[in-house]
């Protein structure tokens, strides 16, 4: 039956398009991973180098943002804040202090790292428990990332969010084109690092891969001598329907803290989100299903769908 539910998704070419482009943001952001960990801890590294300040604790150990404002702050923290700052492309954007405890930037390079991040970054412990936007715009917004163009990411974190809230899980091949060209510039843009050249084939094989043909097995990629394509094995009925429910649980998830927060544009905006994802998988039986627990979330939150024809 999934099986069946699946393939009928896929006859839908828009639809196939939006989940083939989710899973080259799932295969970047494995990708940027051991990147953006390592050149933090370096970051976090020089810091404590150059300041000697920042090497002392916190002095009251309960330095917290309220209401994402870091203040009364503690000297030290204090000049953490001020450090960070001077080191943010864009300091007079907002920066979400929520994502931090401020008594662990001197012992943790990631605590460090979220203060660059968007909200909901607080419960990260690590780069393997971020998504791709919050890995691209720390990119983004770091100059520590000096050998990266913003221009690039920012192409990449636009395309993204265009993906994340298509009102219909649906996407033109114009904008594939788009979205393939802002990938490939990014990624060449860190060519220097080993494994992203890898990273970069991965993405073109999904981008290339006519995953209804996978699911239905009426065709095989021949992937001999190209160990890091999309095999016949990665590319059977359950891999695609892995990564479709990986990509839906990342809107999910979105939405879902979007919803809790107190700015009142961004909730209706993710409400209305919300109501389409609803519909979305009541509409279709196995994801329904396996979304069960996350449609209740959803019904507690008083958000019903809209009403099928």
């Amino acid at each position: 039956m999934v099986r069946e539910e699946l393939t009928v998704r896929l006859n839908d070419e828009e639809y196939k398009n939006w989940l083939k482009a989710g899973r080259c943001l799932l295969i970047l952001k494995d990708g940027l991973l051991p990147f953006t960990d390592g050149q933090m801890r370096a970051f976090h590294g020089d810091l404590l180098n150059q300041h000697g300040l920042l090497r002392r604790p916190c002095e009251t150990s309960t330095c917290k943002p309220r209401g994402n404002k870091l203040v009364p702050a503690c000297r030290v923290c204090s000049e953490w804040q001020k450090v960070i700052l001077r080191h943010h492309r864009q300091p007079d954007v907002t920066i979400h202090w929520t994502n931090c405890f401020p008594p662990d930037w001197r012992t943790d390079h990631w605590e460090l790292a979220k203060a660059y991040m968007p909200r909901g970054q607080a419960k990260a412990k690590g780069a393997d428990q971020c998504d791709a936007a919050a890995l691209l715009n720390l990119i983004n917004y770091c100059k520590w990332f000096s050998g990266v163009d913003p221009k690039l990411v920012r192409q990449v974190i636009q395309c993204r969010n265009e993906l994340m809230h298509s009102c219909e899980f649906r996407v033109k091949d114009d904008w594939m084109r788009r979205y393939r060209t802002a990938l490939k510039h990014f990624v060449q843009q860190l060519s220097s690092v080993a494994h992203m050249t890898a990273v970069g084939k991965q993405i073109e094989d999904m981008l290339t891969v006519d995953l209804s043909i996978c699911v239905s097995g009426v065709d095989r990629l021949d992937s001999a001598g190209h160990p890091d394509s999309v095999s016949e094995q990665e590319a059977s009925a359950e891999s695609v329907s892995r990564w479709e429910a990986e990509l839906l649980q990342e809107v999910l998830q979105e939405c879902l803290h979007a919803a809790d927060e107190e700015d009142e544009d961004a909730t209706t905006h993710d409400t209305e989100q919300l109501k389409r994802l609803q519909g979305f998988l009541q509409a279709n039986k196995d994801l329904g299903e396996r979304f069960s627990s996350e449609l209740q979330a959803i019904d507690c939150l008083g958000i019903k769908g809209e009403e099928e024809d």
